[in-house]
């Protein structure tokens, strides 16, 4: 078991990251749903408070649980890392058993969605598609993650130890690069995956995205 006592630290923090345990599940998804509007709070943008956190952060804690991370500051979880060593093993597993596990509580929108859909029926239409994930050009980066942070919390160089630990991981579970996907549009996460030497990744039609990657053990900086 990884355990690990996070070196940067301010007077009177002590910050521990750890594997993820189940009875850390509404922490997680707690971080999750603070964090999905592109870092910022998105409690109340939906239905439901965990949809967001069925999607990004759930699937990974049910179905890669060696892969899932969170730090502790004085025993409250204030962030996480999530992730598969296998993007398209993840996809497969995702639509035959997340979601078969989810059910009626999730079920399918519209397909194809509406010329203006909801907030609600963008996410399902996500969790309905897994395949989603399998993004031509990214083949040479099978691994995946996310990783989210509490605000307070972030600039402390707690970031950087959970993305190294979970690189770490996905590197003895055979996956040789990772790949992240995130908002074009937020700029803090972009300078934060620069800071940890990933790269853009080019794709034929990434969307709203920028697609990044790296080793999952990089040369020592």
């Amino acid at each position: 078991m990884r355990v690990e006592t996070l070196p940067r630290q301010d007077a009177g923090m002590r910050a521990v990251a750890r594997p993820y345990r189940p009875s850390d599940r509404r922490d997680l998804y707690d971080v999750c749903v603070r964090t999905a509007d592109a870092g910022g709070d998105a409690r109340g943008a939906y239905a439901d408070d965990e949809l967001v956190g069925d999607l990004f952060a759930g699937p990974y804690a049910m179905l890669e649980p060696g892969l899932a991370f969170v730090v502790e500051v004085e025993e409250r979880v204030v962030g996480y890392v999530v992730g598969t060593a296998s993007t398209p093993r993840f996809a497969e597993r995702y639509r035959a058993e997340w979601i078969p596990a989810l059910g009626d509580r999730r079920p399918a929108p519209p397909d194809p969605l509406p010329g203006d859909p909801t907030p609600d029926e963008v996410m399902l239409h996500l969790h309905h598609h897994p395949e989603r994930l399998l993004v031509p050009g990214l083949e040479p980066y099978p691994a995946h993650l996310h990783v989210d942070l509490l605000p307070h919390v972030q600039g402390r160089g707690l970031g950087r130890v959970l993305v190294d630990t979970w690189g770490r991981a996905a590197a003895e579970a055979g996956a040789p690069a990772l790949h992240v996907g995130m908002l074009t549009a937020n700029a803090p996460a972009r300078a934060f995956y620069d800071a940890l030497g990933f790269h853009v990744v080019d794709v034929e039609d990434p969307g709203p995205l920028t697609y990044l990657g790296r080793a999952t053990v990089p040369a020592a900086r």
